[in-house]
């Protein structure tokens, strides 16, 4: 095992991590405890480990580090603290900026976060601002029913949905095929069903795409009502609003 180096041998020294940030020891407390400049962003960072520092280790809270696009930032929130806020920050940076993600997932392919989101402390800021939970159900982050076809994720555009509510505007393309929202042929006629709370609901068959469309529409659009109302006094107002005045659209 080699000899250690002194806080001499330390101060001034420079090193470089992945993203190419280069930090520059200021002080020297003892080997795990040493401070840096960030020379790249100009901030100083406090009680870092020198051996990581030395490996490349030490990432800035102003570095890209999130698929090239998300960063820490400089602020109170911190990625262990709360999980959930920081899982779901890195999921719809995932779905903004993951090659990947998109590939597999084609809806998404037009989707991006808006800038001042690419900075956890103000995704933190605004999650802990409207997170909210309902009990026995899972929360899910939405970009598009306060604002119908929206693919930026925002402060404006987004807000916490219960998933069984979220369920009932979900797509499914590839089960429809070419034919409206809501229908299918079956038995050489239209078939018109709609997903509930509850399962699927049978509406009719129908001699033309457009009746049993227009059946889909009538039902489906008075039903998100009903659920509206039955969340309401747990739901945000913006989304009970939102739910209220839905409409259903042939190409949706």
């Amino acid at each position: 095992m080699g000899r250690r180096k002194t806080e001499k041998e330390y101060i001034g020294k420079i090193y470089e991590n992945k993203y190419g940030t280069l930090f520059k020891i200021v002080s020297y407390t003892n080997y795990q405890n040493v401070d840096c400049l960030d020379i790249t962003h100009n901030i100083i960072l406090k009680n870092v480990g020198a051996g990581n520092l030395v490996k490349g280790h030490i990432i800035s809270p102003l570095d890209k580090s999130l698929y090239n696009v998300g960063y820490i930032g400089i602020g109170k929130y911190r990625q262990k603290d709360n999980k959930k806020c920081y899982t779901t920050w890195d999921n719809i940076i995932c779905r903004g900026y993951s090659k990947e993600y998109k590939t597999k997932y084609s809806t998404y392919e037009k989707c991006s976060v808006c800038e001042e989101w690419h900075n956890y402390q103000n995704f933190a800021e605004w999650f802990c601002k409207n997170y909210y939970e309902i009990a026995q159900e899972r929360m899910e982050i939405d970009k598009d029913i306060l604002v119908k076809n929206n693919k930026i994720y925002s402060p404006d555009t987004c807000v916490f949905v219960p998933r069984r509510i979220n369920s009932l505007l979900i797509k499914n393309d590839k089960v429809r095929g070419k034919y409206p929202i809501g229908v299918d042929f079956h038995n050489k006629k239209f078939r018109a069903r709609c997903m509930t709370l509850n399962g699927s609901i049978y509406l009719g068959h129908f001699n033309t795409e457009i009746e049993a469309f227009e059946k889909y529409k009538k039902f489906k659009e008075e039903y998100i009502k009903q659920v509206a109302d039955l969340y309401k006094n747990v739901i945000p107002k913006k989304l009970y609003l939102a739910l209220y005045n839905y409409q259903i659209e042939m190409e949706d």
